[in-house]
This record gives structure tokens, C-alpha cells and sequence, in this order.
């Protein structure tokens, strides 16, 4: 059985004439380009613990397969605004798992963006712990009830955000968790 123990958060921007190329570019900008990456759903496993990108860019060898949550979002549409967002919330309780959300909007800036995602994660995970609160409230209001439950301890995002290429080469934007045994 795969759990893993360990995550790291990273992010990046590629441009390029060609769509994968950018793509690659943007893995590049993250420091997992030389991964076989694997996406998987959203769950925050029980007792993964955060650890740095740096720490965590060490711990990867070419051409391992490496799972993760990623949001990825690519225009070639001169100066479009573009923006790829993991949102996390995790539990209070350590017996439990936390909930990861990717959000790949256009014309978001970053943090209207990332907070979306957050939110989107922290909903997830408050109606899986029966935290009642009212969906048609400003996040803002929400993660207040979210955090005085006791349910949630703690919630954030990471978030890229690019324009296109003014002169329309493919622009990619990533946010990825990546997870490790």
C-alpha cells in the first residue's frame, strides 16, 4: 500500500511557441521536470507532513514516478490572464484527512484565484467534518466559521498566475503538490 509521508508545494510559468513545450517549461520553472508525474485526486493524506520545495526537490531522481495534485491552465491568446490554484485545508483532528482542491481559471488574478481554491478545499473538507455554515457567505465569513468550529486548523494556497504572451506563444501555469513515501 501507497501513503505517502511527506508533501511538498511548488509552482511555475513556461512560454513557448509550442504548447508541450511550454509545458515543459513551466515543470522546469517548478523543479519537477524530471519526474514521470502521476496526478492523482485530492486527499491530504493522514499524517503527511509539509515539507519545504527545497527539501523536497532533493528527495526526487530522474525518472521517478512521482504522484501529485496539480492545476494547470495554458493560453496562447495575447495578454490573457491566466491562473492555476491548490487550495488546502486540513483538519484539526490528526486521525483525519485534509482535503487538497485545484482551481484553473481565466481572467482570476492570483488572489482571487487562490482564494478560491482554498475555499473550494475548505468547504470540502467542513462538510466531511458536518461543520454547518451557510454556502452563500463571503469566504471570508466562512473560514471564520470554519476556524471557531475547532474542526479546521488551518487552511492556504499556492498559486500561479501569468499574462499570454503578448506576441502569442503558448503560456502554461502550474501548481502542484507533489507527494512522496
Amino acid at each position: 500500500m501507497y501513503v505517502p509521508t511527506k508533501i511538498f508545494f511548488t509552482k511555475g510559468v513556461g512560454k513557448h511557441k509550442e504548447y508541450l513545450a511550454s509545458f515543459e517549461l513551466a515543470l522546469r520553472g517548478a523543479g519537477i521536470q524530471i519526474c514521470n508525474l502521476v496526478s492523482v485526486s485530492s486527499i491530504y493524506p493522514v499524517g503527511c507532513k509539509r515539507i519545504t520545495r527545497e527539501a523536497g526537490l532533493k528527495l526526487l531522481k530522474p525518472g521517478q514516478i512521482t504522484h501529485c495534485v496539480m492545476a494547470r491552465n495554458s493560453t496562447n491568446e495575447p495578454n490573457r490572464l491566466i491562473a492555476s490554484s491548490l487550495g488546502v485545508a486540513l483538519p484539526a483532528n490528526k486521525l483525519m484527512y485534509g482535503y487538497l482542491s485545484e482551481h484553473h481559471p481565466y481572467g482570476q488574478t492570483e488572489k482571487f484565484a487562490g482564494e478560491y481554491a482554498e475555499d473550494l478545499a475548505a468547504t470540502m473538507l467542513a462538510t466531511t467534518l458536518g461543520i454547518d455554515f451557510d454556502p452563500e457567505k463571503a469566504w471570508n465569513e466562512r473560514e471564520q466559521v470554519y476556524k471557531m468550529s475547532g474542526k479546521i486548523v488551518n487552511s492556504f494556497n499556492i498559486t500561479q498566475s501569468a499574462q499570454g504572451d503578448k506576441n502569442g506563444l503558448w503560456t502554461t501555469v502550474i501548481s502542484v503538490a507533489i507527494l512522496l513515501t
